[in-house]
């Protein structure tokens, strides 16, 4: 062997950024044309502006990543279009919190400086997330990196605002949205977290008009009874059918509402009757719309009493006024009960507010005509869902879809494009300029025009996403190249927000699918199965795993960002169990390896930090055997002038066992399967070709006496297999796969260049040798056998033994053929075939044409040998009985979490396992003597 230019060990972080910069530079992320016939393009979710990257975006970046690359190398053109969105609510309180610490607000700068602010923020901080992206290796096309807010992308937004205007499928009007007290906003679903919090169920009484009696109603939130419209009962419920139409006096306000019959009711909850505030809930604004009930606001903006509620309500806040209705009721003798309950509260998701159903104008796209079309296309199969069980949540959804609400009460985001006259009449237009010329025509003569102050729901410029980064509504040479897309990645929390309306969205104004397929991935988890937050002080931040991170850093950095200061020594004291040392960095490679042996599709994740450390030994593993390989091959004869080289069994074995993982992982790949191909990758790499084939070629390459011819093969194959190997890893492993096979390329014969651009390995059916592959499977379980034995009696791995081998004629002729191979890897003295009964004091192993005696006299001390198995005996024992003696413990199995209690019993099944295995091998020692 000669010494190589690789150096002893692998450096991530230097090769990672290094390798970066040079693809980036080189254009190596960009399509290799415009050409349409073999495009492949994949969309990235746009992150958040204001955004970090956490392990979400990791896990579907290293996916999308995986895909890029491979489709890349299957010589497509391929597009992978990267962006961020402009994130209106989260981008205006991020710059709102600055102006905050300034001691001023938006409104002192007024809404066009304000705007300006946040520009200014935008170019200083908003290019966080796709610095990290490219830590993580993404292959995007950053030449072509768009922003929702960019010129073009909200031309579109305009267009497609004016354009379903038009058709009538955008209008405004009055209905109940979230709305966000803190904010002063209409929000979406998505940023409404509801938890189950402990509250009170206030029981009522609500006097008949007529009569002396009185309807129970009960409720989670007395305050809102200021503007109840009607009490309801079920129509087939017999304790209230003769009530139905019927008055109740309204408790503290003095109006008379009427008692209606409804379906919504159900009879067995409660006292079966409920009171209806159409304005502030969504269930009985479904009520109040079917009876043509009136509906009454009662909150202003902030969440406080307003102007029509009695007069000694107004102006307090909403918990103020529940306190004193609360008093009032039980001063006027109508609060029957209050009993604790459990309810689900919901809230904003940046502000912590609760969020307030409330009656506002708003701007809405009538969704059910986009809707029909956009079930029709995943009924006929035209859009694909993996794992396919999504498409019957988004058919779920899509079937019974409302009307969508777009506009925001925010400044940071699209103006909605309508200006009102000054009669309140509304010109819908793509210019102020085009607006101006209406209002003329309109009034016949120019008058002032005033826009719209809200802006648009952020997911509707995402809804443009798949077409407007490519230069629509132009019909650029782009858009005709890579729309339809191929594939969208999203999590499922997402596919109601934003991929049904990108469908809905591309199908209308390009008539064309936005893509063919989503795939669908779950949420990564932490080890115990627990959802990362900052509340639970268990977030992994994917650049301290690239990077590593010390203890005493992973603890400052959790209690800082966790939202319950209080919890911070709990969370302190858990991160200092977890991670006693930190964390060690592992690079790019083995994060992006591990979330792809783990992404089994549509299942959440639980996030291994040891099965990291597992791969970043496999990065060392795989490096160390290229520079073995190196040493014996760089300057030497590697068979690439020869025409026909002389393949040993055990090179074509490697080559078949190759092109069997070649086949499996391209499939794996086109399936989505990307665990099993990780998987794959790593049990031939670290398993076929690291731990048996390079020990095996040591006998041909180490022996002076082989031929020259022979040799060159063995070079050949180890090169040529691993070359091929780098090719196949690559998408998983994108640095350490650069760098290793730029030393190896030359060495097999390939054009200069970056492996990224080199082709993918095509399997050859034709050298998947099945019985070869026996042949050496068997070499290995021999092997594996002696190597059993060896470890079960502690014999030094440096001594050598001899066998005795008893078998039928073919076994025998099998291990004849391979005696070199196994005497090597098995370090064997020698060996003979058995014809009577084996030696007394001979350890024993099976394979299924074969049995093996090893004598052990000489090899082992068996005096301390057994004295050593009794001690770790009686130890294991004694474990096992603490173990136990916890187990059988009521209190503890009573008052322990189930997880701890698993763990226990799982510890203890652990223990028996080994006991008996120690157990047999001392039965075994003790023979001997």
């Amino acid at each position: 062997m000669q010494e190589t230019s690789l150096p002893k060990s692998y450096d991530p972080t230097g090769v990672e950024q290094r390798w970066y910069q040079t693809w980036e530079e080189q254009g190596c992320f960009k399509p290799s044309g415009l050409s349409a016939a073999n495009a492949y393009c994949i969309m990235i979710p746009p992150p958040n502006v204001t955004g970090s990257l956490h392990m979400g975006h990791a896990f579907q970046d290293t996916i999308m990543d995986a895909l890029i690359r491979y489709n890349r190398m299957q010589g497509h053109n391929t597009l992978w279009q990267c962006g961020t969105d402009h994130a209106g609510i989260a981008t205006q309180m991020v710059v709102e919190r600055q102006l905050e610490a300034e001691g001023k607000s938006r409104h002192d700068l007024g809404r066009d400086a304000f705007i300006e602010r946040v520009w200014e923020w935008k170019a200083s901080s908003g290019n966080t997330i796709t610095k990290q992206l490219r830590r993580m290796g993404a292959s995007c096309d950053w030449s072509r990196e768009r922003f929702t807010m960019d010129d073009g992308l909200s031309e579109a937004v305009k267009e497609v605002f004016v354009r379903l205007y038009e058709e009538d499928l955008i209008y405004r009007g009055k209905r109940l949205v979230n709305w966000d007290p803190v904010l002063h906003t209409a929000v979406s679903d998505l940023e409404v977290i509801s938890e189950e919090e402990q509250g009170h169920m206030w029981h009522m009484r609500y006097p008949m008009v007529e009569g002396d009696g009185f309807l129970v109603v009960a409720t989670t939130r007395p305050e809102t009874m200021l503007g109840d419209s009607a009490v309801a009962v079920h129509p087939e419920d017999a304790r209230y059918q003769h009530l139905i139409g019927k008055q109740v006096v309204l408790p503290l306000t003095g109006r008379t509402i009427p008692v209606i019959g409804d379906d919504y009711v159900d009879p067995e909850f409660g006292s079966g009757c409920v009171k209806i505030t159409p304005a502030h809930d969504f269930n009985d604004y479904e009520v109040g719309k079917r009876h043509n009930l009136p509906q009454m606001s009662i909150f202003t903006v902030d969440a406080c009493i307003n102007e029509d509620a009695p007069a000694r309500y107004r102006g307090m806040d909403r918990y103020e006024a529940r306190k004193r209705i609360v008093e009032d009721l039980q001063e006027a003798g109508l609060l029957e009960k209050i009993v604790d309950h459990k309810l689900m509260v919901p809230r904003g998701d940046r502000t912590k507010a609760v969020i307030e159903p409330l009656l506002t104008d708003q701007w809405f796209v009538t969704t059910a005509p986009l809707a029909a079309e956009a079930i029709k296309v995943v009924e006929e199969g035209r859009i694909k869902f993996v794992p396919e069980n999504w498409s019957k949540t988004y058919f779920e959804w899509m079937r019974n879809i409302q009307d969508w609400c777009i506009s925001r009460q925010i400044w940071w985001g699209h103006r909605i494009p309508a200006w009102y006259g000054p009669d309140g009449q509304v010109f819908v237009c793509r210019t102020q300029e085009e607006a101006s010329q209406k209002a003329s025509q309109h009034y016949g003569k120019p008058v002032a025009l005033t826009q719209d102050n809200d802006v648009l729901d952020t997911w509707f410029s995402s809804a443009l996403w798949t077409f407007s980064t490519l230069g629509w509504p132009e019909k650029s040479q782009e858009l005709a190249s890579f729309h339809p897309t191929n594939v969208l990645v999203t999590g499922f929390d997402i596919i109601f927000f934003w991929v049904a309306r990108m469908i809905m969205m591309g199908l209308k104004f390009t008539d064309e699918v936005p893509f063919h397929t989503v795939y669908v991935h779950g949420l990564v988890r932490d080890g115990e199965g627990h959802k990362m937050s900052k509340s639970k002080g268990n977030v992994l931040d994917p650049l301290d795993l690239i990077d590593g991170i010390s203890l005493e850093d992973l603890v400052a950095k959790r209690t800082r960002d966790m939202m319950q200061p209080h919890l911070a020594k709990k969370i302190e004291k858990q991160t200092r169990k977890e991670f006693p040392d930190g964390i060690a960095a592992a690079g790019t490679d083995a994060l992006r390896f591990t979330l792809a042996s783990l992404a089994t599709q549509g299942r959440d994740i639980k996030f291994d930090l040891g099965r990291m450390e597992g791969y970043r030994n496999f990065c060392n593993k795989l490096w160390n055997a290229s520079r073995f390989v190196l040493m014996n091959a760089e300057g030497q004869d590697c068979g690439l002038e020869r025409v026909d080289l002389p393949l040993s069994v055990t090179d074509q074995w490697i080559v078949s066992k190759f092109q069997r993982t070649a086949r499996d992982v391209t499939q794996d790949i086109e399936n989505y399967r990307f665990s099993d191909a990780a998987n794959t990758l790593y049990q031939f790499l670290w398993g076929s070709y690291c731990d048996w084939y390079l020990e095996m070629v040591k006998t041909t390459l180490y022996d002076e006496n082989a031929a020259e011819a022979a040799k060159a093969a063995v070079r050949h194959t180890m090169v040529g297999v691993l070359e091929a190997s780098l090719r196949l890893l690559h998408p998983l492993m994108p640095f350490i796969t650069e760098e290793l096979w730029q030393k190896l390329a030359p060495l097999a014969g390939k054009p200069a260049g970056s492996i990224m651009l080199a082709p993918w390995p095509e399997a050859d059916e034709g050298r998947i040798l099945d019985q070869i592959e026996s042949e050496i499977d068997w070499v290995q379980r021999f092997t594996s056998t002696i190597r059993g034995i060896r470890s079960e009696m502690d014999i030094p791995p440096s001594k050598k033994i001899q066998v005795l081998v008893r078998g039928d004629d073919s076994a025998v002729a099998r291990l004849r053929r391979h005696v070199s191979t196994v005497t090597a890897l098995a370090k064997l003295e020698g060996w003979a075939v058995l014809q009577d009964e084996a030696p007394q004091g001979c350890a024993t192993g099976v394979l299924e044409d074969m049995q093996l005696y090893i004598p052990m006299k000489g090899l082992i001390d068996v005096a301390a040998e057994s004295a050593r198995l009794q001690k770790s005996l009686d130890k294991l024992d004694a474990d096992w009985q603490q173990v136990t003696r916890k187990l059988s413990n009521e209190n503890f199995i009573a008052k322990a979490n189930p997880e701890v209690v698993a763990k226990e019993r799982d510890k203890a099944n652990e223990l028996m396992e080994k006991k008996r295995a120690v157990q047999e091998a001392l039965t075994r020692i003790q023979a001997m003597a």
